[in-house]
């Protein structure tokens, strides 16, 4: 009997201690698929992988045109993804900008009314004395016996330069003035610094400085029919010699000629070497000047306009003969000589 309990007794112990590794086999298999296969997960062709969706590949490009499709701009708008944003940091060389277009005027330049100053008066002064000799004119032209010898002189000087056209009646006035005037300052003629004289005036005498050849030009063109809004008295600096000079720039198809009292032939307003304009006057009265900063690189962003005259050296001095070069009057106005 104790035989039979004992056999009984190894034989439960024998099958708990099966149990107990069927068990443990059981959690060490479940542990395993726990961790999981460590090669398997690095398969391509595992399970997970399979069942995810296939990779999208775009161009910020596409995405762009597809927001403007979104938004109406139609199908063949386009946009650059590329271009840097203005305000990202970039050391590539800034896009040039376009130089200012050439001045209509003479020298390529522009003008605009300059302040009232001395000039104007002078102007004005030299438009009273022009309506009076037109008086004169008119009287001459409808009875040349009671002409004066001057205005009839000036008369026949009109209708020569008249019958001419083209360059050929600029060429002509030019050289008819030049030979009817002789050159005398207007210290040795006045005693004044600066005298403006109307032709008749001038005619008178025979004798007048630079501006008034200049002006005899600029009426008798214009009584010959030339139009006077192509025609400018231009008061500039001679740097070659250190003085001020006046002469006539007249506009004939597009282009500027100079009329100067010191050349017997037109030149084109390129050619005038050494000469800086400063003042442009004529019927729209006293116009200054300007040039942009054109041949001056700018290092900021404005192109403004500024005098001619300002990247001339001793653009101030007078022309004074009596002033002594090295001392300059800041701010006084030209005196043509």
């Amino acid at each position: 009997m104790k035989s039979l309990k004992f056999a009984s007794s190894a034989v439960m112990a024998a099958a708990a201690f099966s149990i107990g590794l069927c068990v443990a086999h059981s959690a060490f298999a479940a542990d395993e698929l726990t961790l999981g296969n460590p090669a398997a997960e690095l398969a391509p062709a595992s399970d997970a992988a399979s069942n995810r969706p296939p990779a999208t590949f775009f161009t910020i490009a596409d995405v762009l045109a597809k927001l403007d499709r979104q938004r109406g701009r139609g199908p063949n708008a386009i946009r650059t993804a590329s271009l840097t944003p203005l305000n990202t940091a970039t050391d590539a060389s800034p896009a040039a900008k376009p130089l200012p277009p050439e001045g209509t005027e003479p020298f390529g330049l522009f003008t605009f009314r300059a302040p009232e100053n001395s000039l104007w008066r002078k102007w004005r002064g030299l438009e009273a004395d022009l309506a009076k000799e037109q008086t004169v004119l008119v009287q001459c032209r409808e009875n040349a016996t009671g002409c004066p010898p001057n205005a009839a002189q000036f008369l026949r000087l009109i209708n020569a330069v008249k019958s001419k056209s083209g360059r050929d009646r600029l060429d002509d006035a030019n050289r008819a003035v030049n030979q009817a005037v002789r050159y005398v300052s207007d210290f040795a003629q006045y005693g004044e610094a600066d005298r403006w004289t109307a032709p008749l005036a001038t005619f008178a005498t025979g004798k007048g400085d630079c501006e008034d050849y200049a002006i005899a030009k600029y009426i008798a063109l214009s009584e010959a029919g030339f139009p006077r809004e192509d025609l400018r008295l231009v008061l500039g600096r001679d740097r070659a010699i250190r003085q001020d000079h006046a002469v006539l720039s007249a506009r004939l198809d597009g282009r500027w000629l100079i009329l100067d009292s010191r050349r017997s032939e037109l030149i084109d307003d390129g050619e005038l070497d050494n000469f800086t304009p400063m003042f442009a006057i004529n019927e729209r009265g006293v116009q200054l000047f300007a040039a942009p900063y054109a041949k001056r690189l700018p290092l900021g962003d404005d192109l403004d306009a500024a005098p001619a005259a300002a990247n001339a050296p001793d653009a101030e001095w007078t022309g004074v003969e009596s002033l002594d070069a090295a001392s300059p009057l800041p701010g006084f106005l030209p005196v043509l000589m």
